[in-house]
C-alpha cells in the first residue's frame, strides 16, 4: 500500500512522533488521508495504535 501513496498528497510535513521530516517510504492512510512519518517504525507504531483503538471501539458496539 505504501508504494501507492504519494508524498505530495501527505497532510503533514513532519513526523508526529519524532518531529523529523516525513519520508516517502513511511506513508500510511488514515481516515482517507495520507499521513507521513520519518521512518517505517514510526509509521508502524501509528498503524498499530490506531488499529488497537478501532478494535476497542468496534468491541464496545
Amino acid at each position: 500500500m505504501a508504494d501507492e501513496l504519494r508524498l505530495e498528497d501527505c497532510v503533514n510535513t513532519h513526523c508526529p512522533w519524532s518531529g523529523h521530516p516525513v519520508s516517502k517510504d513511511s506513508l500510511t492512510l488514515f481516515k482517507g488521508k495520507v499521513v507521513g512519518f520519518c521512518n517505517t517504525g514510526c509509521r508502524d507504531k501509528f498503524d498499530d495504535a490506531t488499529q488497537a483503538f478501532d478494535r476497542e471501539i468496534e468491541g464496545k458496539k
